[in-house]
C-alpha cells in the first residue's frame, strides 16, 4: 500500500485543521474549574462529548466530520463543582502511530493504508478505527461509537479498554447514532457496509445482551451511507438519502461518496417486532441528524412523524453542484400504508446538532434544541454562534446570541424529580482567543444564556456528539 501522502494535500490548507477546529494533543486533568456564575446543584454527574482529533497531522487527505481519532472531554460536576478531563480513544491503529511518532494511515479518501513493515500483519492494509463520532452509556459500558464500525469501551476514566464487539453477536459493529427506548430499556442499532448485507438492524436489551442479532434490511441492495436513526415505538426509522459509495472511484482518485438526486430518498419503517420493512419515498434530500420520531395513532398503519434537520444535497465531497446548499429543521408525516411522506418546514435556519431530553426518545416531544448561525459572521460550515430551541406547541423558536462563541451540540440534563425542569449543556470556544468554556443553560429561559460558564484548561475542538450521564446510584 501507499504509505506517502499526495502532494496536493496541504494539510495546512484544510479549514477543519485550523482555527476552532484544530486537533489538540495534550491530555489534561484539572481538579477544580474556574466557575463564572453558579453550577446548579440538581447538576451531578458526567457531561461527556466525543469528536476527531488527529493524533498527528493527517496525511493523504482529511474529511470532516468522518475522519480523525477520537478524544472524550468529561466534565464532571458534583456540589457546585466542576472536574475535566481528556483522552484519546486508543485504538491499535493509534498505538502504532505513537510508536512511530507520526500518520501512518491516510484518510478515508486517500486509501493510505500502511504496510506489515510498520505496523506488523494483523493491521497491514487495514482501515484504521475511528471511534470519533459520538459516546453513549448502555448498560453499564461506556462506548466510544465511529461512523460504521466497532464502538470502543472506555471506562468510568475515560481509559481505553478495547473493541466492544458485544460478546460476538454483533462483528461488524453498529454506527455511531443508536437510540435507547427510554420505557423499554432497549439499544436499537444499525450498521451499513460496504459488501452484501449492506444494511442491518440489531437490538441489545437493557442488560446488555443482544436479542436480536444483524438482521438484513430488504430493499437495500447497494452500499450507502446512512449517519443516524430514529425510534418510535412501533418501528426503527432509517433515512436512505441517495449517498452511495462508490469505491472504485476512490481508487483512482475520486470521491468515495456519490450523490445520485435522481434515486430519491427513501425512508425505511422497520417493524421492531421483526416484520416487513415498510417503506415512503420522496424527492432527493440529505440527512445528517433526526430530532425524534413517534407513532401518530394505534395500528400498523398509523402514521409515524419523523422530525429532522434536512439539506438539499449531500454536504461532504467534492463541491461538483454550483447551487448554494439550504436546509432547516423540517418535519415529515410518513404513511406505511400508501409509501407517501409529506413535509413541512419548521425552521428554515442553517441548524445541525438537534437534540431532545432523551426521556422523550419515541414519544411526542415538545422542544428541540439546535446550534445555529445567527448570519452576523462568516462561519465555516460544521460551525454555529448560537443556540436554538424550537417550540412544537407554538410553531416559534427563541434563541440565545453566543457572541464570539462558536457553540456545539445542546444536551438535556433534566432536573431529578421533574418532567421539563433541567439545563442544556454544551461546549463553546471563543474565535477570538481560542479559550473554550463549558455552558449550562436554564431549560425554563434558554434565550437568557448561561447561568454558568466553566473555563476548560485546553481548547475543545468544534464537533461532535455527547450525553449528559447522571451519577448512577
Amino acid at each position: 500500500m501507499n504509505t506517502y501522502a499526495s502532494p496536493r494535500f496541504d494539510p495546512a490548507r484544510v479549514p477543519h485543521l485550523l482555527g476552532s477546529f484544530a486537533p489538540v494533543s495534550e491530555e489534561v486533568d484539572v481538579a477544580d474549574l474556574e466557575v463564572t456564575g453558579e453550577l446548579p446543584d440538581t447538576l451531578d454527574g458526567l457531561y461527556l462529548r466525543n469528536g476527531p482529533n488527529p493524533r498527528f497531522t493527517p496525511i493523504g487527505s482529511y474529511l470532516y466530520p468522518i475522519d480523525g481519532d477520537g478524544m472524550l472531554h468529561g466534565v464532571w460536576i458534583s456540589g457546585g463543582r466542576a472536574r475535566y478531563r481528556n483522552r484519546f480513544v486508543r485504538t491499535p491503529a493509534l498505538l502504532a502511530e505513537e510508536r512511530a511518532g507520526r500518520a501512518l494511515w491516510g484518510g478515508l479518501e486517500s486509501m493510505i493504508m500502511p504496510d506489515a513493515d510498520q505496523v506488523g500483519p494483523e493491521l497491514a492494509g487495514t482501515f484504521r478505527d475511528m471511534p470519533d463520532i459520538n459516546v453513549v452509556r448502555h448498560a453499564g459500558r461506556l462506548l466510544a461509537l465511529a461512523e460504521s464500525a466497532c464502538p470502543f469501551r472506555v471506562d468510568a476514566e475515560l481509559a481505553t479498554l478495547g473493541r466492544e464487539g458485544f460478546g460476538g453477536a454483533l462483528p461488524a459493529g453498529i454506527t455511531a447514532h443508536p437510540k435507547i427506548d427510554p420505557v423499554t430499556g432497549e439499544m436499537v442499532v444499525f450498521c451499513y457496509g460496504l459488501e452484501p448485507p449492506y444494511l442491518t438492524w440489531s437490538v441489545i436489551d437493557r442488560h446488555g445482551a443482544v436479542s436480536r442479532g444483524p438482521t438484513p434490511v430488504e430493499g437495500v441492495d447497494e452500499p450507502m451511507m446512512i449517519h443516524d436513526m430514529a425510534l418510535t415505538g412501533r418501528y426503527a426509522v432509517l433515512v436512505l438519502a441517495p449517498a452511495f459509495f462508490d469505491l472504485a472511484a476512490a481508487m483512482t482518485g475520486g470521491s468515495f461518496l456519490a450523490w445520485r438526486p435522481e434515486r430519491g430518498t427513501r425512508v425505511a419503517l422497520i417493524p421492531r417486532d421483526g416484520g416487513p420493512v415498510r417503506w415512503a419515498a420522496d424527492e432527493a434530500f440529505w440527512a445528517w441528524h433526526t430530532v425524534n420520531a413517534y407513532d401518530d395513532g394505534p395500528g400498523a398503519d398509523a402514521p409515524v412523524v419523523l422530525d429532522y434537520v434536512q439539506w438539499s444535497r449531500l454536504t461532504v465531497g467534492p463541491e461538483e453542484d454550483t447551487e448554494p446548499i439550504s436546509g432547516g429543521l423540517v418535519r415529515a408525516r410518513l404513511d406505511p400504508a400508501a409509501g407517501r411522506m409529506t413535509r413541512t418546514p419548521l425552521d428554515d435556519s442553517r441548524v445541525e446538532f438537534p437534540r431532545v431530553d432523551d426521556r422523550r426518545i419515541g414519544r411526542r416531544h415538545r422542544y428541540t434544541a439546535l446550534a445555529t448561525d445567527t448570519g452576523r459572521t462568516d462561519l465555516l460550515p460544521g460551525e454555529y454562534d448560537a443556540v436554538c430551541w424550537y417550540d412544537n406547541e407554538t410553531g416559534t423558536s427563541r434563541v440565545w446570541p453566543a457572541g464570539n462563541l462558536s457553540v456545539g451540540e445542546p444536551v438535556f440534563a433534566p432536573e431529578p424529580g421533574s418532567e421539563e425542569g433541567g439545563h442544556w449543556l454544551t461546549f463553546a470556544t471563543d474565535r477570538t482567543d481560542g479559550s473554550s468554556w463549558f455552558l449550562v443553560i436554564p431549560a425554563g429561559d434558554p434565550a437568557s444564556g448561561p447561568v454558568a460558564r466553566a473555563r476548560i484548561p485546553v481548547r475543545v475542538p468544534l464537533g461532535l456528539h455527547g450525553c449528559w450521564l447522571p451519577t448512577e446510584e
